[in-house]
């Protein structure tokens, strides 16, 4: 796991993590722009409380899962499916060093960067609604509960966005990369009329298993498999 940890930081300091970061601040400042200028309109918006959560709540989720899954496909397409368009990754796998991990760390710098950009995201959005005095009763910032709902659904988001990277190694192509996670948005965040899936758990656990066989596909035979 050192080693790991090791790699992971390379990869944060060779791909120049501090424009992402930079990136990542504009994105949440926008996003509170834009839902604190929704905020009472939402708050009069009695449509999610069927599931529990007030419109404010969901609407804070779809903005930020949103972003954050195509986000998560720049990235991947930038760490990972980029070192397969240039031919860098021929380098990295010349190393005394596993295959299965330098992609692995790759894999793991852009999930651990996007789950923390997006729980700050969220984090600092929901923070400012309340210093704003925002109606937003569900919004319950000292609750474990609230703050275990983002934890999860924030990691879930990361995940499945993974899908993305089998297709984009696969073709080679940082676009395809792109634009699967942009299909993802739309069927994780999108609705056709009043049907959705964003809120089906099932869904949501068979994307979770193809994104983990995805990675595993990424990774197998890497020990062995030409990459020219």
């Amino acid at each position: 796991w050192e080693i790991m940890f090791e790699l992971i930081k390379l990869e944060w300091k060779k791909n120049k993590t501090s424009k992402y970061i930079r990136n990542a601040a504009i994105t949440t400042a926008i996003l509170l722009v834009f839902i604190v200028g929704m905020a009472g309109e939402l708050a009069a918006d009695t449509s999610m409380e069927a599931y529990g959560r007030s419109s404010i709540n969901a609407s804070v989720d779809l903005f930020v899962n949103m972003c954050y899954i195509i986000f998560t496909g720049v990235m991947l397409a930038t760490f990972v499916v980029g070192a397969y368009e240039k031919r860098t990754i021929n380098l990295m796998f010349s190393y005394p060093i596993s295959r299965q991990k330098i992609l692995l760390s790759k894999m793991f710098a852009v999930w651990i960067f996007n789950f923390v950009a997006m729980v700050v995201s969220k984090g600092i959005t929901y923070a400012i609604l309340l210093m704003m005095n925002v109606p937003a009763d569900t919004i319950q910032f000292t609750s474990v509960s609230f703050w275990l709902d983002i934890l999860i659904s924030s990691a879930a988001m990361v995940s499945i966005t993974y899908i993305a990277l089998l297709i984009g190694v696969k073709m080679k192509s940082s676009k395809a990369t792109i634009i699967t996670s942009i299909i993802i948005v739309c069927l994780t965040q999108g609705n056709i009329g009043t049907y959705t899936l964003k809120d089906n758990l099932s869904f949501y656990l068979i994307l979770l298993l193809v994104s983990v066989l995805s990675v595993f596909l990424t990774i197998y035979n890497a020990e062995t498999k030409d990459v020219m």
